[in-house]
């Protein structure tokens, strides 16, 4: 069996497009957060920091403490979009490639000649070369792994970090992973690692050596098999997963704590899933509605069913009926919108079918909502995302709310996610440390709820300490799921 894939993954690449933009940052730890506040957590560390202990997902006030020279960066998502398609370019120089599994990593697949380990290797060494001709090395750099299948080379790509090289062969199976832990294999989360550890597999060697049927009871699923055959170097054909559902979420600033401001940046996260939704060929038949609260365990969630559809003004009219109860609990008393705000909120659409397989409307008003959901998109695809939008959204674009973000499986289109003009003009230092400010508010309110929920009660017990300059605030809280399914029913 010969070389089929090569894996280039960038490393700690947020950190490393930081260090590329600011050379005063190379060799220097370097972390990115969200937003500037030392109770957000860390989305991204450059191997500097990581030296200190900091890792993906620490607190900051804990970053802080292991490395106090560590330097924070607010993440800059359509920036680390535009450097992912450059990179991908530079590859594509010295080998055709793949669809990226994500902004950072990618596969390559060898053909003929390529798959013979000095061919690869020598296409692996100009990738790196053209990184460094083009300017991005040292500060971008990546870790290669060559291996009969994707799943191996990906795995090898995490065996010599950073700027490492790794190949696998057949003849180095199985003996060649057993110095890695569970956690090292791709697809081996915390569930499935309790699983193996159930089944009494507890090392690599243990799951090299174990046989087919033994994993897919271990997985409890065929994908138990599908897993041992990649062990074993099989390149697998990938599996077709249809997309039921697409939606956003988005944390409330202070400042859209109300009623209204929660109407407002839902209806902008529902016209977001709509465009994304005529964009990729779907129509939706439901929507999932969830809001959140301060100082409440139970959430307002509504779920409704309709005919398939696509246009943004059906889909805005259907969420403002969902709303309506709410408002109406407000207006009589039953919800004190002062004392328990909205702090997140959340719309998904559901029920997706491909836009061909269902017929069109024949109502004269239907064809005018997707007369101006064509427009819309066709001037916002041209100017800029939300260069036209609708009025019910003005308070969460005042406040730039619900910006674009980065999934880990998808690239995200900036000429169509990204606002217009979101991006704030320079500040005086004054006005810059209130919106610090307004941003730690929203953070800490968000993992006192969180706290909250994980402890059972209604607020946080302890106190936050003060911690580090401009009266940051050390906590942490329990990781919650945003739809959660174990969740209590609405309130309303």
């Amino acid at each position: 069996m010969t070389l089929r894939c090569l894996f280039v993954d960038f490393n700690s690449y947020f950190a490393s497009v930081e260090q590329y933009d600011d050379p005063t940052l190379l060799s220097r730890a370097v972390a990115v957060v969200p937003v500037m506040s030392a109770t957000t957590c860390c989305i991204a560390a450059s191997y500097e920091a990581k030296a200190f202990g900091v890792k993906t997902g620490a607190p900051v006030w804990e970053a802080l403490e292991l490395c106090p020279d560590l330097v924070l960066r607010e993440a800059r998502p359509a920036r680390y979009v535009d450097m992912h398609h450059r990179l991908m370019a530079a590859i594509e120089d010295c080998i055709p490639h793949g669809k990226a599994e994500s902004i950072d990593e990618v596969p390559c697949w060898l053909i003929g000649r390529e798959r013979q380990r000095d061919n690869a290797e020598a296409i692996a060494h100009s990738i790196k070369r053209k990184l460094a001709a083009e300017g991005f090395s040292p500060a971008i750099r990546c870790s290669i792994g060559i291996a009969p299948n994707r799943f191996l080379a990906k795995t090898a790509s995490d065996m010599h970090k950073p700027d490492g090289l790794t190949v696998i062969e057949q003849h180095d199976l199985p003996h060649k992973l057993h110095g890695l832990e569970l956690r090292d294999f791709c697809g081996i989360g915390p569930a499935v690692e309790e699983r193996l550890r159930l089944a009494g597999i507890h090392t690599a060697e243990q799951l090299c050596a174990a046989s087919r049927q033994r994993l897919r009871t271990a997985w409890g699923s065929i994908e138990g098999e599908r897993y041992w055959l990649q062990l074993q170097g099989h390149e697998l054909p990938g599996r077709v997963e249809r997309r039921s559902s697409l939606g956003h979420s988005h944390v409330l600033g202070p400042e859209l704590r109300s009623f209204e401001g929660a109407r407002a940046v839902l209806f902008k996260l529902l016209a977001k899933a709509a465009m994304r939704l005529r964009r990729e060929r779907f129509l939706a038949g439901g929507l999932s509605l969830r809001i959140r609260f301060v100082g409440l365990e139970r959430r307002f969630e509504r779920d409704i069913a309709f005919a398939p559809l696509d246009d943004t003004p059906a889909l805005l009219n259907l969420l403002g009926e969902q709303l309506s109860p709410l408002e109406a609990a407000g207006r009589k008393g039953r919800w004190r919108a002062h004392r328990n705000p909205p702090l997140s909120v959340a719309v998904t659409l559901v029920n997706l079918e491909p836009a061909g397989s269902i017929t069109h409307e024949l109502l004269a008003s239907r064809g005018r909502a997707k007369a101006v959901s064509a427009a819309l998109d066709s001037i916002n695809q041209r100017y800029g995302n939300n260069t036209l939008y609708f009025g019910a959204m003005q308070e969460a674009l005042a406040q730039d709310a619900a910006p674009m973000r980065i999934p880990f499986s998808t690239i995200p289109q900036t000429e169509t996610e990204e606002d217009v003009g979101t991006r704030r003009q320079p500040v005086d230092h004054g006005e810059e440390l209130w919106l610090q400010r307004e941003r730690q508010f929203k953070v800490m309110a968000e993992l006192a709820h969180r706290k909250a929920q994980g402890r059972g009660e209604r607020r946080p017990t302890r106190t936050p300490q003060t911690f580090g300059a401009g009266g940051w605030t050390r906590g942490a809280a329990a990781e919650d799921s945003q739809d959660g399914t174990d969740a209590p029913p609405s309130l309303f």
